[in-house]
């Protein structure tokens, strides 16, 4: 999911994301982190870090692929509510990379999930999972409900149809706002390559302000570390045009009716990935949910309007 001026974006979902994340490799804001530690999860080391105090708040990154740094410090005002863990998922950030790319999955993200709660002895835990993050979110409280609290879905998909329908969208912009770099990604495509190739990844560039936000000049306000491997592993070989893999799977929406956790569910107006189309459908699969629509945001409400953002997540987690 992010960001420089010229970032090189895999695909649509991140973001960050699924990451949508847009995905790139920065180091424009300088990120503070709070302490942290290594724990093993499913035989590999995964890096996690904690501030404050309360009940906990896991966040679970974009991507697939995409480490927690994007988070920081966007959260910190949450600190004096809650106990919020950071963490890099298995091949994310500072966690343990796998031998082989098969290793990666969406199983696995949701399995690390449990494991993480189980070995910090967290007990019910609130979730916030952001862009492809809150498809792993929806996984978890669908197979693990006892163990959450409260859940939250920022930018997110419900769907491998959804997700698609986000990249249709960006390929879309891509060739009609940036013509010169579509021809060059037409030519590598012509020679059969596909996303997941170093060559592809050279031509398929964009500045990030383009699709992920509201106000262009957020862009330069985080910072956000990649892993290719994960995204085309999990997301397929040519994410970039046609969703494979695991995702391409993912359907929650005749079975988010079924949780009976407390559901708040976030979106932005401007959202070019996380399309308003497919989010505002939350309120027909999840309508036992408290749906809000960020009017000057795009795929990152909490860096666009964070002040606002803070103040609705206080209110749900009963803080405020």
């Amino acid at each position: 999911m992010l960001f420089a001026l010229l970032s090189t974006f895999t695909c649509a979902i991140c973001l960050l994301c699924l990451g949508v994340s847009a995905h790139a490799q920065t180091s424009q804001a300088k990120v503070k982190h709070p302490p942290g530690n290594f724990v093993v999860i499913n035989g590999a080391k995964l890096w996690y870090e904690t501030e404050g105090n309360g009940e906990p708040l896991l966040l679970i990154p974009g991507g697939p692929g995409t480490a927690h740094d994007y988070f920081h410090p966007f959260f910190s005002d949450l600190a004096g509510c809650c106990r919020i863990i950071y963490f890099d998922a298995f091949g994310r950030g500072k966690s343990d990379r796998a031998k082989s790319p098969a290793e990666y999955t969406f199983e696995r993200d949701i399995e690390d999930v449990e494991g993480l709660r189980r070995a910090l002895g967290l007990g019910k835990i609130n979730i916030l999972g952001h862009s492809y993050g809150g498809a792993v979110a929806q996984a978890y409280a669908l197979k693990y409900p006892e163990s959450v609290k409260r859940l939250i879905l920022a930018n997110s998909p419900f769907s491998g149809e959804m997700w698609q329908a986000g990249q249709d969208v960006f390929n879309y912009e891509i060739r009609n706002q940036f013509p010169e770099i579509w021809q060059k990604v037409e030519e590598v495509r012509a020679e059969g390559y596909h996303s997941s190739e170093k060559r592809h990844q050279k031509a398929y560039q964009l500045p990030a302000e383009l699709l992920y936000f509201y106000n262009a000049s957020n862009a330069n306000k985080v910072s956000q570390e990649w892993n290719p491997e994960v995204f085309f592993a999990i997301a397929g070989d040519d994410a970039n045009f046609l969703i494979g893999g695991d995702i391409a799977k993912l359907d929650f929406r005749n079975q988010l009716k079924s949780l009976t956790m407390p559901i708040l569910i976030l979106a932005g107006r401007f959202d070019r990935i996380g399309l308003p189309r497919y989010s505002l459908q939350f309120k027909n699969y999840a309508p036992q949910a408290r749906f809000v629509m960020f009017e000057k945001s795009g795929h990152y409400p909490f860096i666009e309007e964070n002040a606002e953002t803070v103040r609705i997540l206080k209110e749900f987690l009963g803080k405020q």
